[in-house]
């Protein structure tokens, strides 16, 4: 916290007289007048006369409003603005008082100005429909008294000081909620993400699937931020939640027996109707935890992901055959980046697909298995979903370190 003092004060006039009345007042004492007392009292036999110190301030001057405003602009870059301002209300023949105060105020908000007025000036009700009622605004009739301006003086920087304090605590505070609050955020990812390689566990897939997932998630929601039909519904937060959400989309895998889920042949009927319910059984778990959590967003299109991601545009999807955008937004973008995905990695089943392969059997699909938009926004981050997959397979083949005794 800043506990530097404020003592500069910007005296804007076209009267050079007021400058050097401002300079007696608020200014260093004269030298001489120290050096007279010292005088009288050897000459006479009586001791000087003791005064106490008062408050010195740094004094600038300016003619016209123009001027002041350029002083007031110079000092702000300067990283040294000024707390108090006296202008004078009529300035011919340039801006009048009202005028300048408002200009100061464009340049530093939280300068406070004095306007010093005669009698035969605006009104005071004049002066506030211009400038408005705020804290940071004083009048002083003309003619004003020494001590009158020494009081605002020192009571007006002090207020500075104070709400310049206030401004410090309440930016500390905010940096250690917002350090805070990234924490929270990053143990929540760490604990989403733990949560969903638990599931993924049970169904042995390649490695990576899940970064590839949300990487491939992403690269979408990105394109479609900027260019498509899709970009009033999405914003920064919208990428940055299907981010972190889109690995649960098949959370609900964890309700369905190993012998449906790890069976390395063909699926019965029946078997394939159990495994569908994954989707009811994820979504259910995590509707629950968005509606008792604080992160009910992120949770929510958590859920939809879940639900949804296995419907599709033409509505021959399952669990609830949606057709179209009835189906969410997030789960269209999540079921492209799981198709391409399953399509050029190994499964036990089947081997990988060349990527240019799946890109084509993408692009037919759209308008039927596909969101055409979607399928855009795949056609035009492609390249990245190649250089995606290529860091992550790299990373795949990085050796783990081996912890010895």
């Amino acid at each position: 916290m800043s506990g530097v003092q404020n003592r500069r004060v910007l005296v804007v006039d076209d009267n050079e007289s007021i400058h050097e009345d401002f300079r007696k007042v608020l200014g260093k004492p004269e030298r001489v007048a120290a050096e007279l007392s010292r005088a009288a009292a050897a000459l006479f036999g009586r001791p000087a006369r003791s005064s106490v110190a008062r408050p010195v301030f740094e004094l600038s001057s300016a003619l016209q409003g123009k001027d002041g405003l350029e002083c007031a602009r110079q000092a702000v870059q300067r990283g040294e603005p000024f707390a108090v301002a006296f202008v004078d209300v009529r300035m011919p023949p340039g801006w009048d008082g009202i005028e300048t105060a408002q200009r100061l105020w464009t340049v530093d908000p939280n300068l406070q100005i004095v306007i010093c007025t005669a009698h035969s000036d605006y009104s005071f009700e004049q002066m506030l429909e211009r400038l408005g009622y705020t804290d940071r605004l004083l009048i002083l009739k003309k003619p004003f008294d020494n001590v009158e301006v020494m009081q605002l003086a020192i009571a007006l920087t002090r207020k500075w000081e104070l709400a310049q304090q206030a401004r410090e605590r309440v930016d500390n505070l905010e940096q250690t909620v917002a350090a805070q609050a990234r924490d929270v955020v990053d143990t929540r990812d760490v604990a989403v993400f733990a949560l969903a390689q638990l599931a993924e566990s049970r169904d042995p897939e390649t490695g990576q699937h899940l970064e590839r997932i949300r990487s491939y998630c992403r690269i979408l929601a990105d394109e479609l931020h900027v260019r498509g039909p899709y970009t009033d519904l999405i914003d920064e937060q919208f990428v940055d939640d299907i981010f972190r959400s889109s690995p649960l989309h098949d959370i609900g895998k964890v309700g369905i027996p190993d012998a449906i889920l790890l069976k390395p042949g063909r699926l019965s009927e029946r078997e394939f109707a159990i495994l569908k319910k994954h989707t009811l059984i994820g979504a259910g778990a995590l509707e629950r935890a968005a509606a008792h959590s604080g992160c009910g967003g992120f949770l929510q299109m958590a859920a939809d992901i879940a639900r949804y991601h296995h419907e599709r545009w033409d509505g021959t999807g399952y669990p609830h055959g949606l057709l179209a955008e009835d189906i969410p937004l997030a789960a269209r973008i999540t079921a492209l980046a799981d198709v391409f995905d399953a399509l050029t990695s190994v499964r036990v089943y089947k081997a990988a697909y060349d990527p240019e392969i799946a890109r084509v059997m993408i692009e037919e699909q759209g308008g039927k298995h596909f969101d055409p938009a979607v399928v855009d926004a795949f056609r035009n981050r492609f390249d990245e979903f190649l250089s995606t997959q290529a860091a992550l397979d790299a990373k795949l083949q990085e050796p783990e370190l081996e912890l010895t005794a």
